[in-house]
């Protein structure tokens, strides 16, 4: 029962810079462990010491947020494509563009 799990950019680093993978994990605990197993040091990224994903990782299969599927529960079927996508967040400031002041302040 072969499943396609497409990897980020922001996770290629783990893979060598692989972009698919196939396996034949029935559910997350067994996707992250089939991973973990071609790409040591992948599993940090994908999962907590508990075995729940990242609390920043977003899991779709066939589009469809894994969430609204049955979460951790849910079950992969022959031919699903797995999708896992990192939050990615952070920014700086931008010296160009300073922040507006203050309505209260006083020139």
């Amino acid at each position: 029962m072969p499943i396609t799990v497409r990897i980020p950019p922001p996770l290629r680093r783990y893979t060598g810079g692989v972009e698919t993978v196939e396996t034949s994990a029935s559910d997350l605990s067994g996707l992250f462990d089939s991973l973990e197993k071609k790409f040591p040091g992948i599993k940090q990224a994908l999962c907590a010491a508990d075995g729940a994903p990242q609390r920043f990782l977003n899991i779709y299969v066939n589009d469809e947020d894994i969430r609204f599927l049955g979460g951790n529960q849910y079950t992969f079927k022959d031919g699903d494509e797995v999708l896992l996508i990192p939050a990615i967040a952070g920014g700086s400031v931008d010296s160009r563009h300073p922040a507006p002041r203050s309505m209260s302040s006083r020139d």
